[in-house]
């Protein structure tokens, strides 16, 4: 009986003294400082799922528009379609701007790979329909009037676009040299529907920008330099089709043409080192 009595008690003293060790813990400064910072580190988490989240969206719905895009080669009436990428850019502009709201009153950069990828696709998708309406290259103005988010009228769009706007230098030129990459296709299947006179058009293009990127030389931005290899690589094989459509495109049929570029292309041996 003793034992028993003597068991018990040392329980209830045991959990006397958790509880009192539980309520020292509560009141200590430093406890509640960790509480705090345990709420913002979750808070944060949080955010940056979300973010990756709707740029997973964005991402996705921008390939779709340069998909439908690549159509305007074998249709006869364009126009269509590209009323069709408008609405899409326009859904997918929407959802930019719910990662405008979400990085109101945040630091940009502490979210920068969560919703960069999503941003650069629609850049790339928006460089491409403006291309194909205006045959030009979309300045950085217009894009970043296209990232401007007004909450309502009254309300300063300061808080919404400068995020994302700020600091596009970099990442649309990364992107203008990346949607040359799309160009290329387009060439190709140019060709493929008998167009003759677009691969010229899309050689002399690229020229302009290879020259105008060629400058910046390792002085610009990392993003820049690493895809200036991307446009050679897709420079070289719209000029490869242009060599062949001018010397030997009287000797291949129009409907075999493309199968004869898209061999040459799959062939030709990427270049070496990156500038």
């Amino acid at each position: 009986m003793n034992r028993r009595e003597g068991e018990g008690g040392s329980r209830r003293n045991a959990d006397a003294a958790q509880d009192r060790e539980a309520s020292a813990q509560s009141s200590s400064p430093v406890i509640a400082a960790f509480k705090v910072f345990q709420q913002e580190l979750d808070t944060k988490h949080d955010k940056h799922e979300r973010l990756v989240k709707i740029s997973r969206d964005v991402t996705i719905e921008s390939k779709r528009t340069i998909f439908l895009l690549h159509r305007v080669t074998s249709v006869p009436n364009a126009e269509d379609i590209l009323n069709e990428a408008e609405l899409k850019l326009d859904a997918v502009r929407q959802k930019i701007g719910q990662i405008a709201e979400e990085l109101r009153g945040e630091d940009i950069f502490q979210f920068h790979r969560a919703f960069t990828g999503g941003i650069q696709e629609y850049v790339e998708a928006a460089s491409f329909l403006h291309y194909i309406r205006h045959r030009s290259l979309i300045s950085l103005e217009e894009i970043n009037a296209r990232l401007v988010f007004m909450k309502s009228e009254k309300e300063d769009s300061e808080g919404l676009s400068g995020g994302l706007s700020g600091g596009l230098g970099g990442l649309s030129g990364g992107q203008v040299l990346t949607f040359q990459g799309e160009l290329m296709r387009m060439c190709i299947s140019s060709v493929g529907n008998g167009d003759i006179d677009t691969p010229f058009q899309l050689s002399q293009f690229l020229r302009q920008i290879h020259d105008g990127f060629s400058y910046i030389g390792n002085t610009g931005p990392y993003e820049v330099s690493k895809k200036l290899h991307v446009l050679r690589q897709s420079l070289g094989k719209v000029e490869d089709a242009c060599y062949a459509l001018r010397v030997r495109g009287s000797e291949i049929p129009k409907h075999m043409l493309a199968d004869v570029f898209s061999s040459r292309t799959t062939h030709m041996e990427p270049e070496e080192g990156v500038v």
